[in-house]
């Protein structure tokens, strides 16, 4: 009876190492799913500046209209002086 407590035993930690490990597993993937959501989120931004960029350029798009929406949409000064805000 000993030796099946033990037995018994042996595979509770072994199942325990398992959960750890998937637990670890997951977390990782998790991890990278949020990466790899924050780069195509990042590329969205940069091509739709472009986008914008190119269109006022060509104007298409007017720079006051960019402008006055920069202006209420940006809070911080660093990103307000990028435009002269």
């Amino acid at each position: 009876m000993t030796r099946l407590k033990e037995r018994i035993a042996t595979l509770e930690e072994q199942i325990q190492a398992l959960k750890m490990r998937q637990r670890r597993v997951d977390a990782r993937r998790r991890t990278v799913d949020s990466h790899r959501q924050r780069r195509e989120d990042t590329r969205r931004k940069i091509l739709v500046g472009a986008l914008v960029l190119t269109e006022m350029e060509r104007g298409d798009y007017p720079k006051e209209k960019l402008l006055k929406a920069l202006d209420q949409y940006l809070t911080r000064p660093d990103d307000r002086a990028l435009f002269g805000l």
